[in-house]
């Protein structure tokens, strides 16, 4: 059975950092490509930032230069390193994993994360 728990999630003033962890099993972590999903107004989910199998990342234009998706292949998980938050940033930030005709199988149940002004 897939599990992907997320974690790392708090409350934050603006301009500050979080580190947020997806911990995956059930499969192997290596072959799927892994991305990071939060709500948006108007949209079920806002695509963040992903990352293949093979390390080659991408991040939305709201969050370029600001956050980055390493994965730790030996310890099967994701991370979303997020710098210079901002309030617009706050939502429940959704690990997901392996990704087929376009869309991820799986999904964590979701971290939140606050940012004040």
């Amino acid at each position: 059975q897939v599990q992907l728990v997320e974690s790392g999630g708090g409350s934050v003033q603006a301009g500050g950092s979080l580190k947020l962890s997806c911990t995956a099993s059930g499969y192997t972590f290596t072959s799927c490509d892994m991305a990071w999903y939060r709500p948006a107004q108007g949209k079920h989910r806002e695509y963040v930032s992903s990352i293949s199998s093979y390390g080659s990342d991408i991040n939305a234009d709201s969050v370029k230069g600001r956050f980055t998706i390493p994965r730790d292949n030996d310890n099967d998980t994701l991370f979303l390193q997020m710098n210079s938050l901002k309030t617009e940033d706050t939502a429940v930030y959704y690990c997901a994993a392996c990704r087929r005709s376009g869309e991820y199988m799986f999904w964590g149940q979701g971290t939140q994360v606050t940012v004040s002004s």
